[in-house]
């Protein structure tokens, strides 16, 4: 049984031991202060039309983002109404969940090694996908590609956002921070 104080998820140790160095002689930073690190990964689900017909679907969509993040993912609800979508205020629309610290790279290691690989027709994620502030977003068609779901079990087949922030400063860095990790980019 491995002891929770001294376990460390492989990414973060593989960031501590080498892409730090890394990145501190590629872009010639000064301080350590300067090297980018992960700082959150955000999961999101958006139910959409499903949730306006049966409000049970964000429930399953929370339990979904549970499963796959570890963490309790909670319900996002309407802002306000919309009339033309038969939305209405504070109706449950999908579900979120903010990563950190040791959850975070213990994510990123699945999403990477295992989660990406099993997409159908897979050829690499856009190397395009970043904000300008060195943050980089990227869609999932199918959650099942995670293996905490089980797919008997499965009601709906959601989408899935990820947003995956860092502390870089420009999309370089962060790019070159991502190759670090593995990340498959295709371009």
């Amino acid at each position: 049984m491995l002891d929770a104080a001294s376990y460390t998820p492989r990414l973060k140790a593989l960031y501590r031991d080498k892409v730090r160095d890394a990145l501190k002689e590629e872009f010639s930073y000064r301080n350590d202060m300067q090297i980018p690190r992960l700082d959150k990964i955000v999961l999101n689900i958006g139910c959409g039309s499903e949730a306006v017909k049966d409000s049970k679907k964000a429930k399953s969509a929370q339990e979904d983002l549970t499963a796959i993040a570890g963490q309790r993912a909670v319900i996002t609800r309407a802002k306000k109404s919309i009339a033309g979508f038969r939305v209405r205020e504070n109706m449950p629309l999908g579900a979120k969940v903010t990563l950190r610290g040791d959850r975070m790279y213990e994510f990123l290691d699945r999403l990477i090694t295992i989660a990406l690989p099993r997409v159908r027709d897979f050829r690499g994620v856009s190397g395009k996908s970043f904000d300008g502030r060195g943050n980089y977003a990227l869609g999932i068609r199918e959650h099942i590609v995670f293996p905490e779901i089980d797919f008997d079990k499965v009601d709906e087949v959601w989408g899935m956002d990820i947003v995956i922030c860092t502390t870089a400063k420009t999309d370089a860095e962060a790019k070159a921070l991502l190759k670090h990790f593995n990340m498959p980019f295709n371009s």
